[in-house]
């Protein structure tokens, strides 16, 4: 009887035992979550983020007016516009016209804001206002109210009384809206809270209706600015010899179109700021109600 023996390669190695351990405990990895990971790539500063963007844009626009795709006649170049604008505010036409501008801005919205906030406060706040005031708002802004220049050339004459009235009526509308649907949006509860506590009927307007009412009238009074800004398009091409409007029309006679762009980018800017400061306005005074601002 033979016995084979195997060769030595076929013999399995014995298995290793483990080392023991050396007292130094095994490196872990740290695991990120991937909010975190998502909330690196946001680390920047907002507002770089919010200007890549326009900086895109414009970039975008430099390169096509220098390689010849865009036509200078069409639409002048930024650093042309850029030049434009510099001269015009270094002899002093864009200051003049801005501030002519913005005095008409600032008194139409007055006027709207006041008679806005009045017949909404009649309606909202009383079913007979609602009754006799809401039909007839509700009536009149349908009509186009651009559409009621020539009307107002009529009544008003072309002086500076139409450019004032065209914005006061788009405003006030715009906060007709916003304030009543605010008013008759306050929860039911609350008021039969406040009652409950004895306050009377101009106490529950003071305390609880009016500030139920505010975040509407905040974004009424966003939506009446950019109204007022369009609105004074209009309203200074009606034989206007001052302000950003009267600059365009020039501009649209000699086919400047590098001064063109310059009062649209004023009337851009000083939309935006207006903007900013409504939003400002928002933070401060609507500090109770905590909203989602995005994730």
């Amino acid at each position: 009887m033979t016995v084979s023996h195997a060769p030595p390669s076929a013999i399995p190695a014995p298995l290793e035992k483990p080392s023991a351990p050396t007292g130094t405990p095994p490196e872990l990895e740290a695991v990120v979550p991937a909010s975190v990971r998502r909330s690196r790539l946001r680390a920047a500063p907002r507002w770089v983020r919010r200007a890549v963007g326009p900086l895109l844009l414009l970039v975008l626009w430099q390169v096509f007016s220098a390689t010849g795709v865009l036509d200078p006649d069409v639409l002048a170049s930024p650093g042309t516009i850029a030049r434009a604008g510099a001269d015009l505010m270094a002899d002093g036409t864009l200051p003049t016209a801005m501030g002519v501008s913005l005095q008409r801005v600032a008194v139409g919205l007055l006027l709207g804001g006041v008679i806005g906030t009045a017949l909404a406060l009649v309606s909202g706040l009383s079913r007979l206002g609602e009754d006799l005031v809401d039909a007839t708002v509700q009536m009149l802004r349908t009509v186009p109210w651009v559409g009621l220049i020539p009307l107002f050339i009529i009544w008003l004459g072309i002086g500076e009384a139409p450019k004032v009235a065209l914005i006061a009526l788009g405003v006030a509308f715009h906060l007709y809206l916003n304030v009543y649907a605010g008013i008759r949006g306050v929860d039911a509860q609350l008021i039969e809270a406040g009652t409950s506590l004895g306050l009377g009927r101009w106490g529950l307007v003071r305390h609880v209706v009016l500030p139920g009412a505010l975040p509407g009238a905040m974004t009424g009074l966003r939506y009446s600015l950019a109204t007022a800004w369009l609105a004074l398009v209009f309203g200074e091409s009606i034989n206007a010899d001052a302000g950003i409007g009267f600059l365009m029309n020039q501009a649209r006679e000699f086919f400047r179109t590098d001064v063109i762009v310059v009062c649209l980018v004023v009337y851009a800017f000083l939309g935006l700021t207006a903007d900013v400061i409504v939003r400002i306005l928002e933070r401060l005074l609507l500090q109770w109600r905590p909203t989602f601002t995005g994730q």
